[in-house]
């Protein structure tokens, strides 16, 4: 299927590894090029080269309002103002109890997973409206729309993301930048990784019997019984990148192998 995206530029954060990874590779495939963006300049590095030609990387804190205005500004100076935005950086934060949790935990989610978004979105997304087509997807999360209690700051800042995507959809469509954003559910990445890790350690078992007993204790409506990988994550994205998704705007699409209870609304 042809998606439209020959010639397009992409710009990716949490482009190292991962879902956004995944991305690159995606829109790569549909003929566009793509600048990857992380926090840590060698993974990124890495990633670009092992990707070939069309990719390349930058290096940028995107809880640092001044480096996201350099991260900008480098865009503009070196490639070319993106036609497409993933914001795919993010952490889990601090696990425990919501009212034990520290202020500084609270802050480090929000700045990490929202606050990063709203200002790449302020350097990137006007360009694309003056052009008048763009398209931007925002990693979100299941903990959005069912959040699990010992992971609150990610919960809060998750579902934050989701109602700032629903506003920004709406004043930018009328300029041809169609906003969306992607829910996974514990999927094959680094953080989910470590996660895993971290229950076999304190469970004295093996990360894959980590990961069972996770699936049938704390997540038992992923019917799919597995992590998702990346790569179908990546798929949802790159659809919602395309000429092919023209006519969806403010939407949220779960790709959580079953993991969230409700049916969307």
């Amino acid at each position: 299927m042809d998606y439209g995206l020959n010639g397009k530029t992409a710009l990716i954060t949490g482009g190292a590894s991962g879902i956004g990874r995944a991305t690159a590779q995606a829109l790569l495939t549909e003929g566009a090029k793509v600048i990857l963006v992380d926090l840590k300049g060698d993974a990124v590095s890495d990633a670009a080269s092992d990707l070939g030609e069309g990719a390349s990387a930058l290096q940028a804190d995107l809880t640092d309002p001044r480096q996201i205005e350099g991260l900008a500004a480098s865009v503009e100076e070196r490639f070319t103002m993106p036609d497409i935005l993933v914001c795919a950086a993010g952490v889990t934060g601090a696990k425990g109890h919501p009212l034990e949790l520290k202020d500084a935990d609270w802050q480090h989610a929000w700045e990490t997973d929202f606050m990063s978004v709203v200002r790449t979105m302020r350097q990137f997304v006007p360009p694309m409206e003056r052009k008048g087509w763009g398209r931007a997807v925002v990693v979100t999360s299941e903990n959005a729309v069912q959040p699990y209690p010992e992971e609150a700051v990610y919960n809060v800042a998750k579902a934050g993301l989701l109602n700032f995507t629903k506003c920004l959809s709406r004043v930018t469509a009328k300029n041809g930048v169609l906003i969306n954003a992607v829910s996974p559910a514990f999927i094959e990445t680094p953080m989910t990784d470590g996660m895993m890790d971290q229950r076999a350690e304190q469970q004295g078992v093996s990360q894959d019997e980590a990961i069972e007993s996770f699936l049938d204790e704390e997540r038992p409506y992923l019917e799919l019984k597995r992590r998702g990988k990346p790569e179908e994550v990546a798929a949802a994205i790159a659809f919602l990148c395309s000429e092919k998704a023209s006519f969806v705007v403010g939407a949220n699409y779960r790709v959580d192998g079953g993991s969230v209870a409700a049916m969307s609304t």
